[in-house]
């Protein structure tokens, strides 16, 4: 794991780690520094078996407002570069790359949307397994306001997070909504008070982290990978799946405890 992140706070609780992303100068916004520390972190969880649940969120009242296009020191100059001295088709890729990683973690992750969210900030929070977000959260999907194609992933992404004319609407107006619209759309697991979230993602994350968490690391990856892959390939990755669990403490367990009429205890192996 990442000692002294520059731009993360990492906490461990139990097998539960929690990620909060800590730019408050920037309202959380995903410079470079915090990408490949994001990154990281993701690739480092998943290679850490005594992690065995995950939460995103951010520090202070803001979740995460996307990628963070100011220079170091604020140099608004750089900003204002014609487009052909911008190399964007470069400049996309490492992210492109985080959301990547992100959504192919085995490690199951719950997202605690604490506040304000916005652009590449819509993909921390939503391609996290289940949704934890505050009531009255605000939420845009910035990039028409902009002036710019949503990137990042996010075309990839978010057809496959939001049905198609609820998509549209939130990148062609660009308006800003509420977590309770998004909660109507079917896209967060629990709305609560704002105060709350933490303790609700909290307990959803030692709930998942107290699970057979081998056989729900495969089955959320088999989950999504069925998103592009034929009806054939999922079959034989379902075949193999179930091979492969079948052997593993936590099954024997599984069946143990109900051959003993109690609540299993399940160890993650």
């Amino acid at each position: 794991m990442i000692e002294n992140p520059e731009t993360l706070i990492l906490e461990r609780d139990g097998a539960v780690l929690w990620v909060r992303m800590h730019r408050p100068e920037a309202r959380n916004g995903i410079n470079i520094a915090m990408r490949a520390e994001l990154e990281q972190t993701f690739l480092d969880v998943d290679d850490d078996p005594e992690i065995r649940c995950m939460v995103l969120t951010g520090e202070d009242r803001t979740f995460c407002t996307g990628g963070d296009l100011m220079p170091q020191g604020g140099n608004k100059s750089a900003v204002d570069k014609p487009a052909s001295q911008m190399d964007y088709r470069r400049a996309v890729r490492p992210f492109q790359q985080l959301t990547k990683t992100y959504w192919e973690m085995a490690t199951p992750v719950v997202s605690a949307v604490n506040g304000t969210t916005a652009g590449m900030g819509w993909m921390m929070a939503l391609l996290a397994d289940m949704v934890v977000a505050a009531e009255g959260a605000r939420w845009t999907h910035v990039f028409a306001r902009r002036g710019m194609v949503p990137h990042a992933g996010d075309p990839f992404f978010m057809p496959r997070v939001l049905s198609f004319h609820r998509l549209n609407e939130a990148m062609l107006l660009s308006d800003t909504i509420t977590s309770e619209t998004l909660a109507e759309w079917g896209c967060i697991n629990r709305l609560v008070p704002g105060d709350q979230v933490d303790a609700v993602a909290g307990e959803l994350a030692a709930r998942i982290a107290a699970g057979p968490t081998r056989s729900l690391s495969i089955s959320k990856q088999m989950y999504r990978r069925s998103l592009t892959n034929s009806m054939e390939t999922m079959f034989y990755e379902e075949a193999d799946a179930t091979a492969l669990v079948t052997q593993t403490t936590d099954r024997y367990e599984g069946v143990k405890s109900l051959m003993e009429n109690r609540p299993p205890e399940f160890t993650g192996n």
